[in-house]
């Protein structure tokens, strides 16, 4: 018998060739390794509340220690449904329409996974968080990205082409991904905003997927409006959010999703199979968390928004030309005057010779070419970082 030529397999799945890993976790391991003040991953350098801190040792202590109801700990499903009611006036049942997931990245991929099929469309404004592309590829959908127009001039907004907009809708369409506040521009989209793309849902029967993990973090009397509140959007609309940005936890890794009973059997069921629970004893110290009184929240966007307009001054003394944000804790910026060839080059240079670590644009690109203009820093640090990164920045102007 003649000898078969061996034929190795590829072992490796096709929908890895289409990302990356993180590109913002990436410069975080690059200002380790070159001692540069970390301006890139959007993760606080200070204390989280003394109280929350305090429930969790105290769960842990009592031991809440084994499994939590896969679906979330009862005490914070109840919670999180209060909650909703009160801060947007959306009806929430605990039992049938909320599931506790590790993070709101785990709540993000078990959506798109128990909603889409193969063939299926995504809609999705960039620049987009990391993340939304690769789940919609991982999920078997298909992104159809829509850009969001940096302003003109500093004070101005984010906006998109409506017509765009429009034309990104069709019978493929499963889901459009909208992130309010929004994660690297700081745009809080708009009631007439939220009700164009409540009229494009409900006209091609579209699910939205909403990410508002950074509701409280809003400036300038800017309002955070949940599309789930409005008509029609009940029944289509899987709201996530998570403790990690409100609260300064972002380790914790306690995030969910509130959606129609017929979505949230069918997110349950991924849930359980992906990562069948968030840590139960910090699904305790979250219902604690949720029932913060409002002063704190005050006081939270307040902190922000010193923090914003202490880097913003640096920033442009520094060269860079900076779009204010509405919400969240970054701030994009455009790099052209410092004549780099890319955001890249410039990133790499910023952290390696100035000691400043930021995130390229073209990360949050489809494009990257889109981005090559732009980096992101991350305001969501000390008063001491965000002037010990300042000080540092000057040697740009030289």
């Amino acid at each position: 018998m003649a000898d078969v030529a061996f034929q190795p397999k590829h072992f490796l799945s096709d929908k890895v060739a289409h990302f990356t890993e993180s590109v913002i976790r990436e410069m975080t391991r690059q200002a380790m390794l070159y001692g540069a003040v970390n301006l890139a991953q959007g993760f606080p350098d200070f204390p989280a509340p003394a109280e929350i801190k305090r429930a969790a040792q105290e769960a842990i202590a009592a031991d809440v220690n084994q499994y939590a109801i896969t679906w979330g700990a009862k005490n914070l499903r109840n919670a999180i449904a209060r909650q909703m009611q009160l801060w947007q006036g959306v009806p929430v049942d605990p039992e049938t329409q909320v599931t506790v997931c590790c993070g709101s990245t785990e709540a993000m991929i078990s959506t798109l996974l128990a909603v889409c099929n193969a063939g299926d469309e995504v809609v999705i404004f960039e620049p987009f968080y990391e993340n939304y592309g690769p789940d919609s590829v991982l999920s078997g959908a298909k992104p159809r990205f829509v850009k969001l127009r940096p302003p003109s001039t500093p004070d101005a907004e984010w906006t998109f082409d409506e017509r765009e907009l429009r034309a990104a809708f069709h019978n493929h369409t499963k889901a459009i991904i909208l992130n309010t506040p929004n994660n690297p521009t700081g745009k809080v989209f708009t009631l007439a905003e939220l009700e164009l793309i409540r009229d494009l849902c409900v006209e091609f029967d579209v699910v939205a997927i909403t990410d508002e993990i950074y509701e409280h973090i809003i400036y300038d009397d800017t309002e955070h409006i949940s599309i789930a509140r409005l008509d029609g959007m009940a029944d289509r609309t899987v709201t996530i959010n998570g403790l990690s940005k409100t609260y300064s936890v972002t380790g914790w890794r306690v995030g969910w999703t509130i959606a129609p009973p017929n979505i949230t059997n069918a997110i349950r069921k991924v849930h359980d199979f992906l990562t069948v629970g968030a840590p139960a004893p910090l699904q305790e110290a979250g219902a604690t968390a949720l029932g913060l009184p409002p002063a704190y929240y005050e006081t939270l966007a307040f902190g922000y928004r010193t923090r914003r307009d202490r880097l913003i001054p640096a920033l442009t003394e520094a060269g860079f030309r900076c779009f204010r944000p509405r919400g969240a804790y970054y701030v994009m910026t455009d790099i052209s005057a410092f004549g780099f060839p890319d955001d890249i080059a410039f990133t790499r240079h910023l952290i390696k010779d100035i000691g400043v670590a930021a995130v390229p644009g073209s990360s949050f690109y489809n494009n990257p070419k889109d981005g090559a203009n732009q980096v992101r820093f991350a305001f969501c640090k000390r008063e001491e970082t965000l002037d010990a990164a300042a000080k540092k920045l000057l040697a740009l102007k030289k």
